[in-house]
């Protein structure tokens, strides 16, 4: 590249005034292609990765602690692969805008705040100049906790260019709390934010990822731009922006090989979702779950759909519509059915819903 690019200058100063004339343009299309090539950003996508971690070098905490080591080397795959990793307002922000991402779009989230976020992954993502968002409960903050960060140190993040997000006050699971409870959940900590860091966050990520139909509408309604569970899938916002997944790394799930299949994920694009509220009951359970495939990919029949507990599920698909039958009930607390479909090249497309059982 850089042999011809030096050399076309020389070629072009040869030929004569005419033919110069008619291959400007060409050049000019050279140099673009090799800008392109060159920066490993080329602008295609529409969707985005999303990381979430929570705790850093915190073995006690193996459901939620990622390892220095493994950290590390996820760091270092964004770093020298054909990654981009953007901050996540400005790729919800792209994303809403119908405008482009580069391919391969990365945004690392972090929920709750703990102590090691400040200690061991803020120097780690200042030294390679990663854009990161932290997704904040503002009681334990308040209260000083043992093993969370300070006011002070959040707004030393939010001075480097840290994106802070909120995660309500008190991190309850706002499908069990009143609707009354989880307005105020939003309203104080919305409030402290402002006191504490001069201003509202405009993106949300629910507690433990858990919501229900009423809990999307309060979040709405508290002015946030977007919200995130904690279910599998690849960013994109074609059924709107209050239900975004992220692919949660821990040491269990944080291996390379894992982290690899993530962010070279496609969208698994789905509308018209039944049940349409993740939060279950005696009447739906197992649900009668199913959704309608965009039109890019609604002539693919390669969709496959799983769950822990059953393996990989019944998929009946008629034009465009897939239906997912599961053999049983789902047991109490969460679960989860991540669908996939082949993507070429490799990749593959993700889309994943997590369930609640009361």
């Amino acid at each position: 590249m850089i042999t011809l690019r030096k050399a076309l200058p020389q070629l072009f100063g040869r030929m004569k005034p005419c033919i110069c004339q008619n291959l400007v343009k060409l050049r000019l299309i050279f140099i673009l292609v090799v800008c392109g090539v060159t920066s490993g950003s080329a602008l295609a996508g529409d969707y985005a990765t999303v990381l979430m971690y929570h705790r850093f070098g915190e073995s006690k905490y193996p459901s939620t602690n990622i390892r220095i080591e493994q950290f590390e080397a996820h760091l270092n795959m964004l770093d020298n692969g054909d990654y981009t990793v953007w901050p996540l307002g400005k790729i919800v922000d792209y994303l809403q805008q119908g405008k482009d991402l580069p391919e391969k779009t990365v945004a690392i989230t972090i929920d709750d705040a703990y102590l090691s976020v400040f200690m061991e992954a803020r120097p780690r993502l200042k030294a390679r100049n990663f854009p990161y968002t932290v997704f904040v409960a503002t009681q334990p903050v308040d209260r000083g906790l043992r093993g969370y960060m300070s006011w002070d140190q959040i707004r030393v993040l939010q001075d480097e260019g840290v994106q802070i997000g909120s995660q309500t006050r008190s991190h309850p699971h706002m499908h069990k709390i009143s609707l009354i409870d989880a307005e105020n959940e939003l309203k104080i900590s919305n409030a402290r934010f402002l006191e504490e860091i001069g201003q509202r966050p405009k993106l949300f990520a629910y507690p433990y990822g858990e919501y229900n139909l009423d809990v999307i509408e309060l979040v709405k309604q508290a002015g946030f731009d977007s919200a995130f569970g904690q279910n599998s899938g690849i960013a994109h916002g074609y059924n709107g922006f209050f239900e975004l997944p992220r692919f949660a790394m821990n040491e269990q799930y944080g291996t390379i090989d894992r982290l690899q299949l993530a962010i070279d994920g496609l969208p698994l694009k789905v509308d018209q979702i039944v049940p349409e509220d993740v939060v279950l009951s005696d009447d739906n359970n197992p649900p009668n779950y199913g959704f309608t495939l965009a039109p890019d990919i609604a002539n693919d029949r390669q969709l496959r759909c799983f769950n822990s507990t059953y393996g990989k599920l019944e998929v009946n698909i008629l034009g465009p519509r897939a239906e997912i039958r599961l053999p049983g009930p789902f047991a109490q607390g969460r679960a989860r059915i991540n669908c996939t479909m082949p993507g070429g090249d490799g990749r593959w497309r993700w889309f994943g819903r997590q369930f609640l059982i009361p």
